[in-house]
């Protein structure tokens, strides 16, 4: 039988008022401000967090002076004090991609550990519902295809991704502990690859990579024969999926992403066509750890969010490059 609620946790929960509150950490991110944006306009009032080492202010500008929008600047691992109620605290704060995180080994490591520790201090405190924003690297390099919720993962803990594998396999354990040990209501999202408007243009990924190289008609980078796959969710559809998690019944862990596999090599062919560019395909060696396969297996939201990606890779990269043209 789960703990029952404290004197605090129940008062908290009467001064709620019927507008559901929202803390976001890595709000300003580039996935952090999206899921902002959903929330506001789903009738959230929202109270983002990010110290901006790779948010930016430029993502959540456009909510400035919005009277359901907070932005606080402040490193996650550090104590989370937030006045009132809280409903949902949605942990999105984690350097993301490989040049941020092979730059910032320590600190991902320390958002994932420390700072998970203290957004999930602040749900228990509250009372409120908790989503940690997982990833489908903690598969790492993996001998199963597709990566079903089940599967334990091929992960290489002390190779250069491993800051950010482990960092989110221990935020997953620590999630379910403080599901288990104090009954906080707990959601596990596994975000697969996943693209749109936002992302930094200079960090190390593969989409705006490509795009900025064939904009630049500069030659596009792809490691190794480019027979690695991966697969692309726009997004808007990563978002909903996520906020039926958080607002459904079940706790996860549960994949997130577009099951629509292509290899790197199709990609940035694709890239060129979508971009008129005159950029020619360029190889390089492969990088330690680099995952050869990567697709979800979405049985588990389709059956129990109703979910499944819409938008169209050409619509969605219609999108993209749209704003990646803007700052070329």
């Amino acid at each position: 039988m789960p703990p029952q609620p404290t004197k605090s946790r129940v008062s908290i929960r009467k001064a709620r008022s019927t507008q559901p509150i929202s803390v976001v950490t890595g709000g300003a991110g580039f996935l952090g401000s999206h899921l902002v944006d959903l929330l506001i306009a789903r009738g959230h009032k929202v109270i983002a967090i990010d110290n901006l080492v790779t948010g930016s202010v430029e993502n959540i500008v456009h909510l400035g002076g919005h009277p359901d929008f907070k932005f606080i600047k402040q490193d996650v691992t550090e104590f989370l004090f937030i006045a009132g109620p809280v409903d949902y605290v949605w942990h999105f704060a984690s350097p993301a991609s490989p040049i941020d995180y092979l730059e910032l080994p320590i600190q991902t490591l320390k958002v994932g550990s420390l700072g998970t520790h203290k957004a999930l201090g602040l749900a228990k405190y509250k009372g409120a519902r908790f989503l940690i924003a997982s990833t489908s690297e903690i598969y790492g390099d993996p001998l199963v295809h597709p990566q079903t919720e089940d599967y334990w993962g091929n992960v290489n803990p002390i190779g250069p991704r491993g800051c950010y594998d482990e960092a989110k396999r221990f935020a997953e354990a620590m999630t379910v502990a403080y599901q288990r040990e104090h009954g906080v209501e707990t959601r596990i999202v596994r975000i697969f690859n996943t693209y749109g408007p936002r992302m930094r243009m200079n960090d190390g990924r593969v989409v705006p990579a490509f795009i900025s190289q064939a904009l630049r008609h500069q030659p596009i980078t792809v490691f190794g024969k480019g027979r690695q796959t991966r697969s692309f969710c726009y997004c808007s559809d990563l978002i909903e999926g996520i906020y039926r998690l958080m607002l459904g019944s079940h706790p996860g862990p549960i994949n997130i992403g577009n099951p629509h596999e292509m290899t790197v090599l199709e990609f940035a062919e694709e890239i060129i066509r979508a971009t008129g560019s005159k950029s020619r395909i360029v190889f390089k060696p492969l990088p330690q750890d680099d995952p050869k396969q990567r697709r979800p297996d979405i049985a588990l939201a389709q059956q129990f969010l109703k979910w499944e990606p819409k938008v169209p890779l050409a619509a969605g990269l219609e999108k993209t490059i749209a704003y990646f043209r803007g700052r070329v």
